[in-house]
């Protein structure tokens, strides 16, 4: 249950609509309280006569009020417009899958909120205007502060225009998607060490668990699982993990010991969503970026620089992953192993943010160099040499695709002078010999 309120409470502080109903609510409301004061005379004489309140009559408010309203429901539209103009633009060059990083902006949410917000305050405010024959009552702080919001909607059309023209930016694009990646890479890290892994030979007995629904896993609560499986005297090997799509009648975990309302307590455990989240898993918002770089090197954009861009990020990424612990998903809350979840390693992490990337640029010599110079800045960073295996793999296959796909003679001989560098750093730390003859590329011994 816990699962399916963290996911509902995901959507909702994630969707495009909630903040501009949240401020049309409160513009009716706002609307409601001046005219409770301007009825109850609740207001000083001295500030009734004031030139800053509005003196006219119910006439001229009436005029007043339905020019606001009218302009800004108008303006909202166009604010929509250019809203799905720049969507599309974005979903066709940089990925539909980075809508999302533009529906829930909260400045173009506050920017169509304003204009709807004050669309509804003026109308509120425009029922109750009374002319000298209907009874003579003119709202004059109701109104007053409604030319002040009126003068704020000027204001906001002027930084939405200014806002969304940076956000469709590819840089701008990049930059927030990297924070995302730095935000889920932070939540990824734990402290302290790791409880050792199982034997897996202990689940080679053990019950295996199907689900019969469909869709991603967005939501997975571990500690609830685990505290569950301790108290009912079994141990889980799931199967998934956050990201992974289940099938109907697909085999999710296997238990040690049967036990009664094992696939409900993982169903209450995980919520289920028709498409992978980004919130909690590390791996899918790499996904997003990359997916801007692969989508810059397709011929139909030809964008290398943007791909560069991507690579400097990424490795940005991986070298605040440096030294640090990641998760191997094994939870025993009363000493001994109740749940074990397949988590995110270091290796899938490079897999999914070099793979996609150097096949794409295969021919590209510049964007595999600065592939190359990225990995070995990771390298210089990390000192885990099982690490620097992982990076030396991917270091591998740019040296096959150049042989492979590069046929300009002094293009490979760069990409590969790039790659001497790297193996040099890499023997220099193995041997924990100083690093400055290899960074500055005076050792030429690999």
């Amino acid at each position: 249950m816990k699962a399916l309120v963290k996911q509902w409470v995901g959507r909702m502080t994630e969707s495009f609509w909630l903040l501009p109903a949240i401020m049309v609510v409160t513009g009716v409301a706002t609307a409601f309280a001046l005219l409770a004061i301007d009825r109850g005379g609740w207001l000083p004489v001295s500030v009734m006569g004031s030139s800053w309140l509005y003196n006219g009559g119910g006439t001229g408010a009436r005029t007043l009020l339905g020019a606001i309203a009218s302009s800004t429901i108008g303006v909202a539209g166009t604010v929509f417009s250019i809203t799905i103009a720049a969507l599309s633009l974005a979903a066709g060059q940089m990925g539909p899958r980075l809508l999302r990083n533009f529906t829930r902006d909260r400045g173009n949410q506050f920017s169509l909120g304003a204009f709807l917000g004050t669309f509804s305050y003026a109308l509120t405010v425009l029922r109750s205007v009374r002319t000298q024959q209907e009874g003579a009552f003119t709202p004059h702080l109701a109104l007053s502060f409604g030319m002040l919001l009126a003068f704020g909607c000027v204001a906001t059309l002027v930084y939405f225009v200014g806002h969304m023209a940076s956000r469709i930016n590819v840089d701008t694009v990049i930059d927030l998607v990297s924070d995302d990646v730095a935000e889920a890479f932070d939540a990824l890290v734990v402290e302290g060490d790791n409880l050792d892994p199982p034997d897996l030979g202990a689940w080679r007995e053990g019950a295996i668990v199907v689900d019969d629904r469909r869709g991603y896993v967005q939501q997975l609560e571990e500690d609830d699982l685990a505290h569950w499986a301790a108290e009912q005297g079994t141990s889980i090997r799931l199967l998934v993990r956050r990201g992974d799509y289940i099938s109907p009648g697909m085999p999710v975990a296997v238990l040690t010991v049967p036990v009664e309302d094992a696939d409900g307590a993982i169903r209450r455990a995980t919520a289920l969503g028709a498409s992978r989240g980004s919130r909690g898993d590390a791996e899918q918002t790499v996904r997003q970026l990359v997916e801007v770089a692969v989508r810059a090197l397709s011929p139909g954009i030809n964008d290398p620089h943007t791909a560069m861009s991507v690579l400097d990020r990424l490795g940005a990424a991986l070298c605040t992953l440096a030294g640090k612990t990641l998760p191997n998903g094994v939870h025993a809350p009363a000493g001994k192993v109740s749940l074990w979840v397949p988590n995110v390693s270091y290796e899938s992490l490079c897999d999914v943010m070099f793979h996609m990337i150097r096949q794409n640029a295969a021919g590209n010599a510049a964007v595999l160099i600065k592939l190359v110079d990225v990995l070995t800045v990771v390298l210089a960073t990390e000192p885990d040499r099982t690490r620097h295996a992982v990076l030396g793999r991917h270091i591998e296959q740019v040296a096959l695709d150049v042989e492979r796909t590069i046929g300009n003679t002094f293009d490979a001989a760069e990409v590969r002078g790039r790659i001497h560098r790297f193996g040099t750093i890499r023997n220099a730390m193995a041997a924990r010999s100083p690093l400055s003859s290899a960074l500055l590329g005076l050792d030429r011994d690999v």
